[in-house]
């Protein structure tokens, strides 16, 4: 499976930025995808996660309540809304998928691929 990340940007602080994560080659129903940000001198982290079959989500508490995660299927798409950006949400973001739930993701468990970055820049 190949996954192409995009939609990153800058944007002022409250802004709105939506990222987009396409998923071609072998895919399984059963997936799960992930959305992970790393910041300039500082680790990666877990952001959202997202079941393929029913949509279930799992949000960061940096995040909980500002970005929502979705899916289109029928395209093999997975989106991450963001919302009432901040500055420390400034960092280059990737999607990942594999098995498990999206615990399991937020613990980076049973990731088969990952996307390349896209950058998120928030201004203050």
């Amino acid at each position: 499976v190949q996954l192409q990340a995009s939609g990153g940007g800058l944007v002022q602080t409250g802004g709105s930025l939506r990222l987009s994560c396409a998923a071609s080659g072998r895919t399984f129903t059963n997936w799960v995808m992930g959305w992970f940000r790393q910041a300039p001198g500082k680790d990666r982290e877990f952001v959202a996660a997202i079941t393929w079959n029913v949509g279930t989500t799992y949000y960061a508490d940096s995040v909980k309540g500002r970005f929502t995660g979705s899916r289109d299927k029928a395209k093999n798409t997975v989106f991450l809304q963001m919302n009432s950006l901040k500055p420390e949400d400034t960092a280059v973001y990737y999607c990942a998928t594999g098995v498990g739930d999206t615990q399991a993701m937020a613990l980076s468990r049973g990731i088969k691929a990952w996307g390349k970055g896209t950058l998120v820049t928030v201004s203050s």
